[in-house]
């Protein structure tokens, strides 16, 4: 069982028990990343080890925090493998740094690759005659079952990392219930959200402050500002965000902003000239500052095809933006119609269009809807609230209450 404890930690917080916790998830851009690494940041300040297992450091550990500790793992390269074996190499290193460390579990993120690797360093160690039981928990995030389960050769292994976990969790309730429909598996999967630190996001309210004066640089002659924040893959929708803005801009004065970079960022472009439109969109490229600049928007676009749970929408929220998003997977769960944005079909850029004008030429329903959200944000996917829901999880699985 963990180390016992009765300090407490500088939130204010007795801390029971302290874990030793193996985080594992993929370390570049991408909610899952982010959300893994933030958790692992969190877990630390309540004074428990964290140890992240991954190829490279998670962008998000910018700068050394205290009980968190970072393991690399090496592929090895031969000549016989077209292709390295990363998820060999990974359970190579799960099983050293758990029994080196004497970890309690391991948190995976996301179910292919991740889980059959620690299952396989479980199995590992316990032929060591390891005292204690290594438990595993797995989050879902949705790629891994939205995408991976679309390919019938994962279905049984998918099935198998989940059925095998010692505790089971999902970012979205939409998630959850996909999971059970599609893969049928014998283990509960717990709905845990994602979380928002919403005192880095929140709304800009100092209107002498550095990102207000940012704005007036974005939007010279007062402009309003609409805004989209991505990894610009085509599930995103990016040229549908264009598309809504021409609309908009045809109506009202106003500026489009774009956040991120990939494969439909060429696309957008294009579209922004057949448009004509492409002085007025700004492509800003990947940015780490994200919380400086969602804040800076009177109205966030979101119309994806799919979204397991939607952080991108979650962060502005938090900071005070009304979104506009599809009705699609996880965002009903997060932005509720009318009263903190507006959900819209899946490709009715019109209907989308038409609430952005709604809102932009309506300051009393835009400020409504920015409270709206934001109080959303605080009372139901703060940081403390998450996290600590994630600690009286773990402690379940340890105790094998899961």
């Amino acid at each position: 069982m963990p180390a016992v404890s009765t300090e407490f930690n500088g939130r204010g917080i007795e801390e029971s028990s302290i874990m030793k916790i193996g985080i594992t998830c993929y370390p570049t851009y991408g909610g899952s990343g982010v959300v893994a690494t933030e958790l692992g940041i969190e877990l630390a300040k309540r004074g428990h080890d964290v140890h992240f297992i991954t190829s490279d450091i998670p962008f998000r550990l910018a700068s050394f925090t205290e009980h968190i500790y970072f393991h690399a793992v090496e592929v090895m390269t031969y000549p016989v493998f077209e292709h390295s074996p990363y998820s060999l190499s990974l359970a190579a290193r799960m099983a050293e740094v758990a029994e080196f460390e004497d970890l309690d579990l391991l948190h995976v993120h996301y179910a292919i690759p991740h889980a059959p690797s620690a299952y396989l360093a479980k199995q590992m160690i316990k032929k060591n005659n390891r005292l204690k039981e290594l438990k595993i928990v797995t989050t879902l995030h949705g790629t891994d079952i939205t995408l991976l389960g679309m390919d019938r050769s994962f279905l049984n292994l998918i099935k198998f990392s989940i059925d095998e976990s010692d505790g089971t969790t999902a970012v979205s309730k939409y998630l959850r219930n996909r999971t059970y429909s599609e893969f049928k598996p014998n283990r509960k999967i717990e709905v845990i959200h994602n979380f928002i630190d919403t005192e880095k996001y929140q709304p800009a309210d100092d209107k002498t402050s550095p990102c207000n004066k940012f704005r007036t640089r974005l939007a010279p002659h007062k402009e309003k500002i609409m805004m989209h924040t991505s990894n610009f893959r085509p599930l995103k929708r990016v040229p549908d965000v264009v598309k809504i803005f021409a609309k908009v801009r045809s109506e009202i004065p106003t500026k489009l902003v774009l956040v991120g970079d990939g494969p439909e960022r060429y696309n957008a472009e294009q579209l922004a000239r057949e448009l004509k439109v492409e002085n007025d969109v700004l492509f800003l490229g990947k940015q780490e500052a994200v919380s400086d600049l969602i804040r800076l928007a009177d109205v966030f676009l979101l119309p994806s095809e799919s979204e397991s749970f939607g952080l991108s929408a979650l962060e502005a929220m938090s900071s005070g933006v009304p979104v506009i998003s599809t009705a699609i997977g996880g965002l009903p769960e997060l932005n509720i119609h009318g009263e903190t944005g507006f959900l819209e079909k899946l490709g009715d850029v019109d209907s989308m269009a038409d609430d952005a004008i709604k809102i932009l030429s309506d300051s009393k329903l835009a400020a409504q809807l920015g409270a709206n959200a934001r109080r959303r944000a605080l009372e139901n996917f703060g940081t403390d609230k998450i996290v600590n829901t994630y600690i009286d999880y773990y402690q379940r699985v340890l105790e094998g209450k899961e």
